[in-house]
């Protein structure tokens, strides 16, 4: 992934609420009412970073390879031992130059009866290509941080989740076919200079839900979220989409001591999977992740390169992103 967003608009509607000076009187003479307690389980970074460890012992899970279809059973039999609703969405889509693509959107749903839900995300598919590599950069790479950590991260919520049910009915969606766009310098046809290669599984699934009419609060998308010294800046989109999510994470973060992985200050636009869960599938979402200003582009200078294995992964990062999304989902 990929490239600055500049294409996109997003028209949001702000609703407003007036209330009679009466009204306000009387709720300020209410006596406050104390926020109940709430235990939320701890995020296990030890266990994080073994499932991280795990897909990458896979090999590249690039689709169609051999390591893609362990990776996608490894995921489903996890997520049923830990008490989800599994999900399988097959589907076909055409890559950049053609290759036809056996893919697959894997969800896995908790309190699936809740009608008050909230969707997190990754991708769990690696980039075929390590083309922003000057050695062997026509080879997979690990991606061991652009699209496992994410991964690791939630499978470790979905553990603890078995063991304390949220409040809120919590969807968990592994988008398949995130980084099988174009590689660097590659010429798109006139045909299909319109076309985005990149993020097919959250292209097709904001159009082809797995639940008719299904909704959800809000959404939060991991990406590149496990390196060391990683930085979170508030993304474009998602603070266009979905500015108090934002603030609700980036606070929860700072509350517990997570500052320093996310940064007060705003980072462009990126085309990643929460693009089309906003556009298409109208639910606000937003997306942690990495940002490195002051390198050439958007990301850090591992990217897309063969330097993204598990010698980067850090479990202090795994621990602040994955605690600060537990806590703000078991305090919804």
């Amino acid at each position: 992934m990929r490239i600055t967003l500049s294409l996109f608009g997003f028209f949001l509607l702000v609703c407003t609420a007036c209330q009679q000076d009466t009204e306000q009187t009387a709720q300020q003479q209410l006596p406050e009412e104390t926020a109940p307690q709430v235990n939320v389980p701890e995020f296990n970074a030890d266990s994080a970073f073994h499932f991280v460890q795990q897909q990458v012992d896979f090999g590249p899970r690039v689709p169609n390879s051999a390591a893609h279809s362990a990776a996608a059973n490894y995921f489903k039999e996890k997520l049923r031992s830990y008490g989800a609703d599994v999900q399988t969405q097959s589907f076909e889509a055409e890559a950049y130059d053609g290759t036809p693509l056996a893919l697959q959107n894997i969800i896995a749903s908790y309190k699936p009866e809740s009608n008050k839900r909230i969707l997190l995300a990754a991708h769990w598919d690696s980039r075929p290509f390590a083309d922003k590599d000057n050695q062997r950069s026509d080879e997979p790479i690990d991606g061991a941080n652009d699209g496992a950590s994410g991964v690791g991260i939630l499978l470790e919520l979905a553990r603890i989740f078995q063991l304390q049910a949220p409040q809120v009915g919590v969807d968990i969606i592994l988008f398949d076919g995130e980084d099988y766009g174009e590689p660097e310098g590659y010429q798109a046809s006139s045909e299909s200079s319109n076309q985005v290669w990149w993020c097919l599984g959250s292209q097709y699934w904001s159009k082809n839900k797995h639940k008719k009419n299904y909704m959800a609060y809000y959404g939060i998308l991991l990406d590149m979220v496990g390196a060391e010294g990683a930085q979170f800046y508030r993304e474009g989109v998602s603070m266009r989409a979905a500015p108090s999510i934002v603030k609700k994470v980036w606070g929860q973060a700072q509350q517990l001591g997570h500052g320093r992985y996310f940064v007060y200050e705003n980072s462009p636009e990126v085309v990643d999977d929460h693009i089309y869960v906003n556009y298409n599938a109208k639910i606000p979402m937003i997306d942690i992740i990495a940002h490195a200003p002051g390198t050439q582009g958007y990301f850090p200078a591992f990217h897309h390169t063969h330097q993204d294995n598990m010698d980067i992964i850090s479990k202090k990062t795994l621990k602040a992103v994955g605690e600060t999304v537990a806590h703000v989902v078991y305090l919804e």
